[in-house]
């Protein structure tokens, strides 16, 4: 296990407090887009966290009044034209990697989006388990604007399963907008708030999950993404195994102890 709460990024803010890391991109003059060196570094960040001992939850935040507006049209779409095919399949694939490192890193993460969240910022919200936003947030998964297919880092298999088959296509299609109050309606968005309480909400949905039995919540991650490719038989098999390993947690007996004292279990991770 390694401690990250001194972790100095180079191509991104980070900030622990209470054992929720708070991530943002840094160019909010550029509604913040990502770069090869910013996709790399969180990629490596997120892999990283499997092991951290002092970091429960993380919340992705926006910075500037937007969340991410993408790759970077003159730092990335410009250098892809000119590459070959080798290069950019290692290209795709380690931005494939951010978002399978997002969903293997054990830890709840929650997106609270505001403005834009275009490209791959829209894929960094979906890769997310909790999304909250503003009315005035904008999402789009513009891959086919710029003349790519739709499925992007995971998208044709993530969102359809999000927000149902019929409207991912058609967000996938045709690139289009999806507006704040269509994404809550959709299940998106868990929910719609200010933009002045957007950041202490999600903060503060973070520190009720940290409150929890942590161990656990990360069993709760891997379920929840592993069963994607069970069928019904196998996915109660992994459950039960992973209900008995947490049965053999300490946090388990501390809230058996509590219910029997009448009291609220304060939960240890172990």
């Amino acid at each position: 296990m390694t401690g990250m709460a001194g972790l100095m990024p180079k191509h991104f803010l980070w900030q622990v407090e209470g054992r929720i890391a708070k991530v943002r991109l840094d160019r909010p003059e550029r509604k913040n887009p990502l770069t090869f060196d910013s996709y790399a570094e969180l990629r490596d960040t997120f892999r990283d966290l499997v092991y951290a001992d002092d970091v429960d939850a993380v919340v992705f935040l926006s910075n500037g009044g937007n969340f991410c507006s993408g790759g970077d049209v003159h730092d990335i779409i410009g250098p892809l034209v000119k590459m070959d095919m080798k290069q950019l399949l290692a290209f795709t694939r380690m931005t494939g990697d951010f978002v399978k490192a997002m969903l293997n890193c054990g830890k709840p993460i929650i997106a609270a989006v505001d403005g834009v969240a275009v490209g791959a910022g829209a894929i960094i919200a979906m890769s997310s388990d909790i999304r909250i936003a503003t009315p005035e947030a904008k999402t789009a998964f513009l891959f086919t604007r710029v003349g790519l297919a739709g499925c992007d880092m995971g998208a044709c298999a993530i969102l359809p399963r999000i927000i149902g088959q019929g409207r991912a296509a058609e967000l996938l299609y045709t690139g289009r907008t999806m507006t704040a109050a269509e994404g809550e309606r959709w299940g998106f968005y868990n929910r719609l708030v200010d933009a002045a309480s957007l950041e202490a909400d999600a903060l503060d949905m973070a520190a009720r999950i940290v409150s929890g039995p942590t161990f656990a919540h990360g069993i709760t991650k891997t379920q929840l993404n592993q069963e994607w490719s069970m069928g019904l038989e196998q996915a109660i098999e992994a459950e039960a195994q992973a209900q008995a390993i947490c049965m053999q947690t300490r946090d388990f007996e501390r809230a058996y102890k509590a219910f029997v004292a009448k009291d609220k279990p304060v939960f240890e991770g172990n």
